[in-house]
Parts: C-alpha cells; sequence; structure tokens
C-alpha cells in the first residue's frame, strides 16, 4: 500500500527516478520491509565490455587498380597495315563497361527518331484541288445530301486526321547517351573487333591503295564492314585523302571523333580508332556531365 501511494504521488517516472539512485532505493526498501537493496543495473551503468587488442597482420600490398577500381585493358597497337608497333591502354571505364542491350535500344532509337526528316504531308479537304460546288441538289434527288465533292468519304477526297510535317526528336537524358556509347565501345572490344592503330594518314587519295590497307587491316575478321575514327578532316592522323579514298568502298564509314555515335558503331562489324581518337573519346566520357 505504501510503495502504491509513492507510485501514485510520484507516477511512473518518478518511481523510476527514485530508483536510480541509492537515496531513492533506501527510502522504497523501507517502506516495502527490505533491508538491503541490491544496486539497480542500467544500460548507462553497466560495465561496457572492452575489445582486446588486435593481434591480426596487416595484409601485405595489393596491386592498385586505377581509372575508378577498374584495371585499365590493354590493347595492341598497330599502323595501317597491321604490322603491331606497340601496346596502349584503354579505360575500362570507357571500354569496359557492361553491355547493356536495353541501354543501346533506346540510344539507337533516340537517334533515328532524331535522324527523321518528318516531311511527311498529306492534303486535307480543304487542300484538294475541286469541290468547290454542290454536287446535286440538296433535296429530290434521293441521295444523301452533300455539298462537296471533297470530303474524306469521297473518292479523290482529302485525307482525315493525315500526317503533317513535324520534328520526331525527344529528349533523351545526358547519362543515358553516354552509357550507350559505352556500351557500344565495350561490346567491339569484347568482341576483338575494335583496332588501334597509330594514324590513318595517306600519301594519295586513291582508292586502290586504301582497299589494300583495309585487306591487310581486316585480314582476320570474318566481315569487311568498317567504322574508321580519326580526329577530324584536317587532321594529321586521318585527313580529307583517307575520306576521298574510301567514299567509293561499300561499306566502309569514316567520322571524325567528335561525330562517333552508338549507331555507326553498332552497324559496322569492326571499328578502327586512331590513338589520338581514343584519348579524346575517353576525356569526352570521362569528364562530368553538365547539368
Amino acid at each position: 500500500m505504501m510503495l502504491a501511494g509513492v507510485l501514485s504521488r510520484n507516477g511512473l517516472r518518478g518511481a523510476a527516478q527514485l530508483l536510480n539512485n541509492d537515496l531513492g532505493r533506501s527510502r522504497v526498501a523501507r517502506l516495502c520491509g527490505v533491508s538491503s537493496p541490491e544496486p539497480i543495473v542500467t544500460k548507462e551503468t553497466a560495465p561496457q565490455p572492452t575489445s582486446p587488442p588486435s593481434t591480426s597482420t596487416p595484409l601485405p600490398n595489393s596491386p592498385v587498380k586505377k581509372q575508378g577500381g577498374k584495371t585499365p585493358l590493354t590493347v595492341a597497337l598497330y599502323n595501317f597495315w597491321k604490322e603491331k608497333i606497340g601496346t596502349v591502354q584503354l579505360d575500362a571505364n570507357v571500354f569496359g563497361t557492361p553491355v547493356r542491350k536495353d541501354i543501346l535500344q533506346q540510344v539507337v532509337r533516340w537517334q533515328l527518331a532524331k535522324k527523321q526528316q518528318g516531311t511527311h504531308k498529306t492534303k486535307k479537304r480543304g487542300e484538294v484541288s475541286g469541290g468547290g460546288r454542290k454536287p446535286w441538289a440538296q433535296k429530290g434527288t434521293g441521295r444523301a445530301r452533300a455539298g462537296s465533292i471533297r470530303p474524306p468519304h469521297f473518292r479523290g477526297g482529302g485525307v482525315a486526321h493525315g500526317p503533317v510535317p513535324r520534328s520526331h526528336e525527344y529528349k533523351l537524358n545526358k547519362k543515358v547517351k553516354r552509357l550507350g556509347l559505352k556500351c557500344a565501345l565495350s561490346a567491339k572490344a569484347s568482341e576483338d573487333r575494335l583496332l588501334v592503330v597509330d594514324s590513318l594518314k595517306m600519301e594519295d587519295g586513291k582508292t586502290k591503295n586504301l582497299h589494300e590497307r583495309l585487306s591487310a587491316l581486316l585480314g582476320g575478321t570474318p566481315r569487311t564492314s568498317v567504322l574508321m575514327i580519326d580526329t577530324g578532316k584536317e587532321a594529321d592522323d586521318g585527313g580529307a585523302l583517307v575520306r576521298q579514298a574510301g567514299g567509293n568502298i561499300s561499306g566502309v564509314e569514316i567520322l571524325p571523333v567528335e561525330g562517333l555515335n552508338v549507331y555507326s558503331v553498332l552497324k559496322r562489324d569492326t571499328l578502327v580508332l586512331t590513338r589520338n581518337a581514343v584519348d579524346i573519346a575517353t576525356e569526352r566520357l570521362t569528364r562530368p556531365i553538365k547539368r
């Protein structure tokens, strides 16, 4: 009864505060007829376990992985006659990305939609020639009333809800476009359809000379469709002569590195990049995206 009185006067919180100190516990013990109450161990007063000192030995130095934790890819560096002259390292964040077909499909559809001209047009009933007068009288002929011979349900009439000139372009996020190009380059690298050359420069613009070089360069590949990338039309690693020579060969496409795109990479069987084009493409695909 006396303990119930303490609880009724102080409440549960007050009773807990009494039990948390020695004076309060002694008071409650006297009321309950207990001579020496045991101290109550709470979360704050409980002894904290101490962890033993660490006796583990440090691990040996592991090899340092560069480029965001991925080991760079090492590929052969050739000249235009496919003679090996060294090696070059490719950024694994660009040429070692897991290939996602859904991203490739999104980017290709976006490119083709943006490429579409959108000049489709049909004539409406007001644009079709003729039909200016009423074909027959409103009443008395037994036929349905008509005010023109050019409505959509008449032969030779206009088209209802036909296509009009418009743009088919739509927005695609920058990160998706960038990831799509990385996946396309990684797919070529994983299939051994990526060649890195020091230069595509030619002494003349003859198609025969370029055909001989491509035959040597693509000798080990199953097909001969090729996309060649240099740093520009007036650059030292390509230029106008190789474009003049390749303009008359079917299945050969030559682009500057600024025009590197997913659709062209996937369309051609083999991708040939100059060393400078690799550096520019890597810098383009790894710099921060401007929001």
